[in-house]
């Protein structure tokens, strides 16, 4: 996929997020981000992309941006309100210095980028060590998955046409070979892929029940991971208390005898 190509499905990703089985998606993506982000510390956090939802809302950095690849209108056609871009870039060249960020948040941007193996080792570059990032993710094994594959040939298209969907599996080999170890993952959004909110709010019982029968076949899902570098350790406060010995007194013997030679 080339730039062009990329910033058209972007786009095109945008307005699909508008629609009723989007805005199912931003909920459940809501949700499941603002649990994981709480209780990430640090001082500076970037979300890259996706400005309809907030990953960042639940953080408590003092210092979050978000950044895209163009500016964005303030509100959505469905009047919501969007969270103006702090920073443009490009994906594959992230305009932030080397080992700057505690937290980096990619929703939906590999699927849609038009060299992701580029975005992941720019992430890895801006990451600090022991630093997090979470990714976002449609899942290709999952009934959207299928929906996807067979409307190359129907041309019934239900997602955004270009995207090219990876595998959780697939993903966490990437990150394993940016020494990004993968630390949680999630699925999640079960329905059937339709198009209605009459017919999601029917199949809203699968969420429950493929949770627990088919975990890992949810049409989202979300990787956690934190960079790792080799031969370095944190170093925490040291809570064993050693007692120190006791004083001994020293005889002055050598004084005394002085003061009799005296």
């Amino acid at each position: 996929m080339d730039s062009a190509a990329s910033e058209k499905s972007i786009i095109a990703l945008d307005g699909w997020l508008q629609t009723p089985p989007g805005a199912y998606v931003r909920a459940w993506e809501q949700a499941r981000l603002d649990e994981l982000t709480a209780d990430i510390f640090g001082f500076n956090a970037v979300q890259i992309g996706l400005p309809q939802i907030d990953t960042l809302a639940a953080n408590r950095m003092p210092r979050k941006w978000l950044a895209d690849t163009r500016p964005r209108p303030l509100r959505m056609a469905n009047g919501s309100e969007l969270r103006q871009v702090a920073v443009t870039l490009d994906y594959a060249e992230l305009p932030f210095a080397s080992q700057s960020l505690d937290l980096v948040v990619l929703p939906h941007v590999l699927e849609y980028a038009a060299e992701p193996h580029q975005v992941l080792r720019e992430v890895e570059r801006v990451l600090r060590p022991e630093a997090q990032l979470i990714i976002c993710g449609f899942n290709p094994a999952s009934l959207w998955g299928l929906r996807h594959v067979t409307a190359r040939i129907t041309g019934n298209h239900f997602l955004p046409r270009d995207g090219e969907f990876i595998s959780m599996p697939r993903l966490k080999d990437w990150l394993k070979l940016l020494n990004l170890g993968a630390t949680q993952s999630h699925f999640g959004c079960y329905a059937p892929a339709c198009r209605t909110d009459k017919w999601l709010q029917r199949y809203a019982f699968m969420d429950k029940v493929g949770k627990r029968s088919w975990p890992y076949f949810g049409a989202v899902y979300m990787v956690q991971a934190v960079k790792r570098v080799k031969g370095m350790h944190l170093i925490g406060p040291a809570w064993t208390k050693k007692s120190a010995p006791a004083p001994a007194g020293v005889p002055a013997t050598n004084k005394r005898r002085e003061q009799q030679d005296g």
